[in-house]
């Protein structure tokens, strides 16, 4: 799929994010593939995906769209989404639709700056689908002039300078959207189908949802503590 048929295929549509890391019950490509293909057959028009392995696996399972992450922690920074050059060619290679990247200020590891690792990568994959993950507007305006083609508000409440922030941060979506005319999709903190319409209303191409759906545990965590 080019750019545009990716961007029809999720227009106004929801993408649920399938991801289980290491430390959590699910954690296996081949439960995250049925997680996917669940969720394609309740209507969802996209997925996201984090990993090589469960990239492949889903991508055998369902016909959808997949937005690819990878994640890594590093000791010398605080990005882990898809955070090296390296982590970009991987997910080139196991054919995600969309590829997603930290597109904070924040160094990543090795103290490079996002300029340097994604430009190079704008060049060589003028194909491509980059969606910069952000966490606040001067996230996505610079990441609009460097050639990103999707703004999402992922990381909007999980940075430094961001925490404390209410979500879903309306705002941003309508920002982004708004002020520049941006493709959005809203991701963070979407918990009710009324907060999913609200997105729509604020602009939003298409919106993320993860763990209000695939992630039990939490969800079970969150009507526990709702009782205690």
């Amino acid at each position: 799929m080019n750019k545009q048929e990716i961007l029809d295929k999720i227009k106004n549509g929801l993408i649920v994010s399938c991801q289980a890391l290491e430390d959590e019950p699910l954690h296996s490509s081949y439960i995250m593939s049925r997680m996917a293909f669940a969720a394609m057959e309740g209507g969802a028009c996209g997925i996201r995906a984090n990993s090589v392995e469960d990239i492949r696996e889903i991508k055998k399972t369902v016909s959808l769209p997949v937005i690819g992450i990878i994640k890594t922690v590093f000791d010398d920074s605080d990005v882990y989404i898809t955070s090296t050059a390296e982590d970009v060619e991987k997910l080139i290679e196991c054919k995600a639709d969309v590829i997603a990247i930290d597109a904070t200020d924040r160094l990543r590891h090795g103290k490079k700056t996002l300029d340097e690792i994604f430009i190079p990568l704008r060049e060589k994959y003028p194909e491509a689908v980059f969606m910069a993950d952000c966490s606040c507007f001067e996230d996505g305006e610079h990441a609009l002039k460097i050639g990103f083609d999707i703004l999402g508000t992922t990381l909007a409440g999980y940075t430094e300078k961001t925490k404390g922030r209410e979500l879903p941060d309306f705002e941003l979506m309508s920002r982004f959207a708004n002020e520049l005319g941006a493709t959005v999709i809203a991701e963070g903190g979407i918990w009710t189908p009324e907060q999913l319409k609200k997105a729509f209303e604020c602009g939003a191409h298409a919106a993320v949802i993860g763990t209000a759906i695939t992630r039990p545990r939490e969800i079970t965590k969150r009507f526990v503590n709702a009782i205690k």
